[in-house]
């Protein structure tokens, strides 16, 4: 990147677009002003807004009019918006696949869920698809957003966003993008919570910096034969054999009092969280 130059291309806009096709109609050497064209402004307007901000297809679909369209009785070509609607029938689509725009339009997609927007993701859903997309690429990413931005504030959403990655794998385009719209409202209406995705990102910068624990010998396998004179599984103590299926025991490793997993007062959360709370204040003083 340092030794590059970057130049940030912009659509033109419709008066610059308008401007071109006045040039065109004109220009006798570069453009079609040999031949008796008549350009309706319906039929302009039209391919204006179909062009999507692009010259090339402006004059593309504009050449294209003009030497289809036989000349009128007084010699003159006409293009009407009949003719124009034939030269130019399906807007340009910006988007590339290894480029910006995949990356920009999916950027916008998983933000919308994330704002709780259905509406705005639903549209960029419909942006993706429509311009070729990979519909395990988007299954993909609502895979991970339901784990990253919902979490257990709503638990079904992975559920949700599994089943509609396996919709898209088996039945595919043009049908699996029901599976994806289902799902992509779905999440962007859900209650949001990242408190899982911050706990395991605590929980590896914790173990990167202060190494790998010793594992409390009554956690440690006591299954294979000679493990119990080792003293693993000494003294542990089995949940369900307790009220509530609770009893306070030391999970973690010698010095680790980190707390990584604060969960959110919305959505199921919130249930999770008066429970962790409920037997956190049960826990006796170390």
């Amino acid at each position: 990147m340092s030794r590059s130059q970057i130049f940030q291309l912009y659509p033109l806009t419709a008066e610059e677009l308008r401007k071109i096709a006045r040039i065109a109609i004109e220009d006798s050497e570069r453009g079609l002003g040999k031949l008796p064209i008549k350009l309706t402004d319906e039929a302009l307007e039209h391919l204006i807004r179909f062009s999507d901000g692009d010259a090339r297809r402006l004059l593309n679909a504009l050449e294209l009019a003009a030497i289809t369209t036989e000349p009128d009785a007084e010699g003159n070509i006409l293009i009407t918006l009949e003719v124009a609607s034939e030269s130019i029938q399906r807007r340009a689509v910006r988007y590339d696949k290894n480029g910006d725009n995949h990356y920009d339009t999916i950027s916008a997609f998983i933000k919308s869920i994330r704002g709780s927007d259905p509406d705005a993701a639903v549209y960029w859903l419909a942006r993706m698809l429509d311009a070729g997309e990979d519909p395990k690429f988007i299954a993909r990413r609502l895979v991970i957003h339901a784990s990253e931005d919902i979490g257990n504030a709503d638990p079904q959403a992975i559920q949700v966003a599994v089943a509609a990655f396996h919709a898209v794998d088996f039945i595919g385009l043009p049908e699996c993008r029901l599976a994806l719209a289902q799902a992509a409202t779905y999440l962007a209406s859900a209650p949001k919570s990242n408190a899982s995705y911050v706990a395991i990102n605590r929980a590896l910068e914790y173990v990167r910096q202060h190494g790998h624990g010793e594992v409390p010998l009554h956690l440690k396998d006591s299954s294979y034969k000679g493990a119990k004179h080792l003293g693993h599984g000494t003294d542990y103590l089995y949940p369900h054999d307790y009220p509530g299926a609770y009893v306070d025991q030391r999970y973690l490793p010698e010095g680790v009092e980190e707390r990584f997993y604060h969960p959110v007062n919305r959505g199921y959360e919130k249930t999770i969280k008066a429970y962790l709370d409920l037997i956190r204040s049960k826990k006796k003083e170390r």
